[in-house]
């Protein structure tokens, strides 16, 4: 068939040509591109078509791919100036954040081995462009360390990670020479730069997002492209939707892929990728890509690029319920998703879990399987360095080239020094604490109880060298995000059926009147927790879950700790799944994993009789997860408590989370001095180290666990907070505002944290602030309201 000249197709043509399988030219895919409605159905129709054809060809019919990696931000120095990225940062900003220039390889290392031990097989770096042209202080760090280049020490640390870990990198270093994607060639088994766009204007016209970044010219992305598969290096690339470029810059972006491709055969996958801004940059107050102009974007895509190609959408920057729409327009693949490290790039967009991602895609008709970072058909000589051939093949399926799945932790050549480090070691004089953090930042698996336990007790000096190394994971694992959610806090203690005229007290009435006041004031969460008094009636419970719901349908309702949850059972005669299943007819949305101090008998006798029975919290919280609530987990200590019995709260809660994957947090709560607290582990110790400890040893054994660790800052003030945030802290809990309506709740009545206070904290610390959902996705994309 004859394709209309270019600038003449209709929409109606081209989805005429489309769907009888005609190659579309760029005027073709300008017109598809505006597809909206009844088009937009079939222009997504004739997409899947082509895409199924595609993996059917492939031995793989209806198979979504992924690939399990960690996120490896090598530095965050960049000679660009690109105006709506959040991921670079100065010289300047690094020094005031206690950021290294590089990673170095110990932290490099560090982060592959948990992920090795998650069972990632693919190790992202990425990195701002040749940041030496540009900064003094990285020329200096080069020079000091004996490196000529940035890519010259990516290529050290590629090296060393597959060494000692096993994992494959995938190099996505910025522009490079045709000597540098050969020096780079033999330590990864694939590379990859975005090519955003070829709109000219964005990048040479002044306030327009490439403005200012020599390596955003599309004519320089362009021959990379060229080198890269004159090179023969299985390449990644992709476009960006909705950073100012016309449809026909869409269209002409998408045409000069394939035809790169055409010539050289080297592009295994092109990302569509929607814009969403990010505060704290100069495009904060763009609009994020549209969700119908994206899916018209990754239809196109399919269609220009044909049925060979694996189009990737990314899964953290679209809801979950938009997952299914996006197969539908075409996409075969989801990248990169990472159990251990955020998305560096964008750190608002939490990575779906696995398990999660695996539903979503079921639900859309598909099956889920992992990939390695090199796809199948370039798992052979021609692609693979001889150097990088057999580690990458050691990974892969001899069948279908996807990964291995039996066993999904990737082995590596470890000399006896490596094997000595990395396996459970007990502490000698000689051994040394140091020692003994490296292992703990790189392998927390690998320590005993005894080790946990001689890092709760550090002090002074070694107090400094493990809260700087537990935020050192906590910098490169969940990110540099201080997050926080706005809420308030309702006792159902207080709760009376009728009015009583007893301070404090609040009826359904008085509660209706609280949840419209928190929605009104912008609050996302109201937390319920503590026991009905015993003269009210156990529906209590119920009502007032349906009463918040019923005020504010869209508060999400954070309520009712285990021992709330066995009162209801119990009196209403439930039983256990029974009043779950209440609870979740009545609006309840997460639980509170409170109710308990320490998982210790012998401590609940002596400080806490009227807790829940530790067996029956277990019971309660993990048939909670079960149902399908996540919760918070916490940990009172400072007082009658041992360090041992510490450590195995924590062990607890690591097994229970294997089971259930039901935590979204844990909580280091210190008790107060009024019921029994402010007992130091260390006899003499600063207070501050105490709380040090605590928390950055809970960061590092929670560490690929439990992701966030919350500081408590009713308990310290801010001042405290601030310096437990930099000990491995991400996260201030909630805002706890009382609001306008009374009454107000509990021992934290009055103790407010307003958003603009938590940013001036963030402020201080010089990390971004992102107020975030009860369940840590951002508050935009929870309830539409305002983007974090």
């Amino acid at each position: 068939m004859t394709l209309l000249d270019p600038g003449t197709s209709t929409l109606a043509s081209a989805l005429t040509r489309a769907e009888a399988g005609g190659r579309a030219d760029v005027a073709d895919a300008e017109a598809l591109l505006a597809a909206t409605g009844a088009d937009l159905e079939r222009l997504m129709d004739a997409a899947a078509r082509v895409r199924d054809a595609g993996l059917k060809e492939l031995g793989r019919p209806g198979v979504i791919t992924y690939s399990r990696k960690v996120f490896i931000p090598l530095t965050t120095l960049c000679r660009d100036r690109c105006h709506y990225c959040i991921f670079v940062d100065t010289p300047g900003q690094l020094l005031t954040q206690h950021k290294p220039t590089y990673m170095s390889r110990e932290q490099v290392l560090a982060v592959a081995r948990q992920g090795q031990a998650l069972g990632c097989k693919e190790a992202l770096l990425t990195l701002g462009d040749r940041p030496e042209d540009r900064w003094p202080e990285a020329r200096a760090w080069l020079d000091e360390h004996g490196y000529m280049s940035t890519l010259e020490y990516v290529a050290d640390m590629a090296r060393a990670i597959t060494a000692e870990t096993g994992l494959l990198p995938h190099l996505n270093p910025g522009i490079m020479t045709p000597d540098e994607l050969a020096m780079l060639r033999p330590v990864a088994p694939s590379m990859g730069v975005m090519l955003e766009t070829t709109s000219r204007r964005l990048y040479e016209a002044p306030g327009q997002v490439h403005y200012g970044s020599p390596d955003k010219d599309p004519e320089v992305r362009l021959q990379l492209l060229e080198d890269a598969g004159s090179a023969k290096v299985p390449f990644t690339t992709g476009v960006l939707i909705g950073i100012g470029e016309t449809l026909r810059d869409r269209a002409e972006s998408l045409v000069a892929l394939r035809e790169a491709h055409e010539r050289h055969g080297h592009i295994q996958e092109v990302i569509v990728q929607n814009f969403r801004a990010k505060d704290r940059t100069a495009a904060s107050s763009r609009d994020d890509a549209g969700f119908t102009e994206y899916l018209a974007a990754v239809a196109v895509a399919r269609l220009v690029l044909g049925p060979a190609m694996r189009v990737q959408v990314p899964p953290n920057l679209s809801d979950p319920a938009e997952l299914g729409l996006l197969l539908r327009a075409g996409a075969d693949d989801w990248g990169g998703v990472s159990p251990l490290t955020a998305d560096h790039v964008n750190p608002e967009r939490p990575w779906p879990h696995v398990d999660d991602l695996a539903r979503y895609t079921a639900e859309a008709g598909f099956a889920l399987a992992e990939r390695l970072t090199a796809h199948p058909p370039y798992l052979t000589d021609e692609w693979l360095d001889p150097a990088i051939r057999d580690a990458t093949l050691a990974l892969a399926d001899p069948e279908t080239g996807l990964a291995r799945t039996r066993d999904s932790s990737p082995a590596a050549p470890r000399s006896s020094t490596d094997r000595a480090a990395s396996a459970p070691q007990r502490l000698t004089p000689g051994a040394g604490f140091a020692a003994l953090l490296d292992r703990a930042a790189s392998s927390p698996a690998s320590l005993d109880d005894r080790e946990w336990e001689t890092l709760l007790r550090a002090s002074g000096a070694d107090a400094d060298a493990l809260a700087a190394t537990a935020d050192d994971v906590r910098r490169y694992t969940v990110g540099e995000a201080l997050t926080i959610v706005a809420n308030r806090n309702v006792a159902s203690t207080l709760f009376r059926r009728t009015r009583t005229g007893e301070p404090d007290t609040f009826d359904l009435e008085g509660l209706d009147a609280l949840t419209r006041d928190a929605a009104e004031l912008g609050l996302t969460e109201i937390c319920v927790q503590g026991l009905v008094a015993p003269d009210q009636d156990a529906e209590s419970y119920l009502d007032i879950a349906r009463t918040i719901k019923h005020a504010a349908p869209g508060m999400h309702l954070h309520a009712f700790r285990p021992q709330d949850v066995a009162d209801l059972a119990d009196r209403s005669t439930r039983g256990l799944h029974g009043a779950l299943e209440a609870m979740r007819e009545a609006g309840v949305d997460t639980v509170p994993g409170t109710g308990v101090k320490i998982l210790s008998e012998r401590v609940r006798g002596l400080i806490a009789p009227g807790d829940l029975e530790i067996d029956r919290w277990r019971e309660n919280l993990t048939a909670a997860h079960r149902a399908g609530f996540r919760s918070t987990s916490v940990l009172f200590y400072g007082h009658v408590e041992t360090a041992a019995e510490r450590i195995a709260h924590l062990r607890e809660l690591i097994r229970i989370q294997a089971e259930t994957r039901g935590f979204t947090e844990f909580v280091p709560i210190p008790l107060p001095r009024p019921l029994g607290g402010g007992v130091p582990l260390v006899a003499d110790r600063p207070e501050l180290d105490e709380h040090r400890a605590m928390v950055a040893v809970s960061r590092l054994m929670l560490s690929g666990v439990i992701p966030h660790i919350q500081i408590p800052w009713t308990r310290h003030g801010v001042p405290t907070s601030i310096e437990l945030l930099r000990s491995g802290g991400d996260d201030l809990g909630g805002t706890l505002l009382d609001g306008r309506v009374l009454p107000g709740a509990g021992v934290e009545r009055g103790l407010e944290l307003p958003l603009p206070e938590a940013r001036d904290m963030a402020r201080k610390l010089f990390r971004p602030f992102r107020q975030r959902s009860t369940t840590y996705a951002d508050v935009f994309r929870a309830t539409g309201k305002a983007r974090a």
